[in-house]
């Protein structure tokens, strides 16, 4: 893997002894996008973990003298319809909403990459019975078919997560049947099959590691489609299920108080657009750093 000028450290050219991985981090953090991306996400992430320590109420108190006060120094977000503070909410909500997105891409991940391996180095009747089955799953928008899903597999948090992973495998199918396609062609996949390699050993010590770079690449990027799909379903009432608080069932709530206290879909609304933003860019910028065409 070969950097870009431009991407290249301030004054700085390679260094011979550097790897494709280390390449790969110095064009990385060349990128003031994907460094400020990365740096929300890990914001978010301490958020999300030390919620129970950095939050400043309990996020499932009410509190009936405090119902829907603005921003004050008491309550820096405001409170909610029945008095919780919404600061409190929103850390708490971090962990629902990065919970859903890791777990739901993992899921995919776990799924559509070893299937899609199989795919493409079987090929044949294989190959079309797993491609015909990816492209009726894609033919489906993929929040229609996570809603379906969901609402199939019963209202909580954990189903929605399962809807999300399964409807965003066929993504990863199809990318690492296209990624085993193209490496099943090269020299050093031939040689391993004239040595006598088992077709399970080439899969995973060779063309494995040839695809971890796109499919790290899609999975961030997938991981903030799937905050957004977890904000719809639990908006639907589908995903985390009230009083826990859920930034998307946060806006459900706050849908009926927009005059009266705007704030309360202000804040859960725009951490939602601040971590999928932080994911997009961080993305951006990895598959930048992991292209070998630079």
């Amino acid at each position: 893997m070969s950097t870009p000028a431009d991407a290249l450290p301030a004054g700085g050219a390679v260094e011979a002894g550097d790897g494709p991985w280390r390449l790969a981090l110095r064009t990385l953090l060349a990128r003031p996008t994907a460094v400020f991306g990365a740096v929300v996400l890990v914001g978010v992430a301490l958020l999300a973990i030390l919620a129970p320590w950095v939050a400043p109420y309990d996020p499932l108190a009410t509190s009936w003298a405090a119902v829907r006060k603005a921003p004050s120094a008491a309550h820096w977000f405001g409170t909610d319809e029945v008095g919780r503070d919404l600061l409190s909410r929103t850390i708490w909500g971090a962990r629902a909403s990065l919970s859903a997105g890791v777990i739901a891409v993992s899921i995919a991940v776990g799924l559509g990459v070893p299937i899609g391996m199989l795919a493409g180095y079987v090929g044949g009747w294989v190959d079309a019975v797993i491609g015909r089955i990816t492209d009726a799953m894609l033919a489906v928008p993929f929040l229609i078919l996570a809603i379906a899903l969901a609402a199939f597999l019963g209202p909580s948090l954990g189903n929605a997560m399962i809807a999300i992973g399964v409807t965003a495998t066929p993504i990863f199918v199809r990318l690492s049947r296209g990624q085993v396609l193209a490496a099943r062609a090269e020299d050093w996949v031939e040689a391993a099959r004239a040595v006598g390699r088992q077709p399970a050993r080439i899969l995973l010590r060779h063309s494995l590691p040839n695809i971890l770079p796109p499919v790290m690449v899609q999975a961030t990027l997938a991981i903030a489609a799937a905050i957004i799909a977890e904000a719809s379903l639990s908006f639907l009432g589908l995903g985390q299920q009230p009083p826990a608080p859920s930034w998307g069932s946060m806006l459900n709530t706050a849908q009926r108080f927009l005059t009266q206290a705007p704030w309360m879909a202000i804040f859960p609304g725009f951490a939602i657009f601040l971590t999928v933003l932080a994911f997009n860019l961080f993305g951006d910028g990895l598959r930048d750093a992991l292209d070998p065409k630079k």
